[in-house]
């Protein structure tokens, strides 16, 4: 299914997070200009969450979820898996924070940031696009701008 362009944005942020999930995974391939060390792919892991990831999640449980919410009881179990995943990567944030057992942390996160993703991208949003009308969409795509400052032409 094509994505609506009321997910473009949403997408976007998912591509940036499949790569720092391969880049956290154990064994990872390097990925040129990403960092090499494991202090480096920490760091660069927090700073991500922090600029990316906290916006990204806000956006779907602020705008996106609050609209589909209550129309299909197969996505309202989505979504809710999907807030709780949010949590625990934030827990996990946390603890590398805090640099207890950071190689298995990053695989972790890595692994849960991955199939996060792939269940947003391969399930949720399909279903959302089934879901909501055309003028809700737009109404997703108004709202996203707006909370990351950007203006629709």
């Amino acid at each position: 299914m094509k994505r609506h362009p009321a997910l473009y944005q949403l997408s976007h942020d998912h591509h940036q997070g499949l790569i720092l999930a391969q880049q956290l995974k154990k064994g990872a391939p390097q990925y040129k200009g990403m960092p090499e060390t494991l202090e480096g792919k920490m760091d660069y892991a927090i700073s991500f969450y922090n600029t990316e990831l906290v916006k990204h999640f806000e956006d779907e449980e602020k705008i996106l979820f609050p609209a589909v919410i209550k129309r299909d009881g197969e996505v309202d179990k989505i979504i809710e898996e999907v807030i709780s995943e949010h949590r625990k990567m934030e827990l996990l944030v946390n603890d590398l924070r805090a640099k207890n057992d950071v190689a298995k942390l990053m695989d972790e996160l890595g692994k849960l940031l991955e199939n996060h993703i792939r269940k947003e991208e391969r399930v949720l949003f399909p279903k959302i696009q089934e879901i909501m009308t055309e003028d809700e969409l737009n109404q997703i795509v108004e709202s996203i701008s707006a909370s990351r400052g950007k203006t629709l032409q």
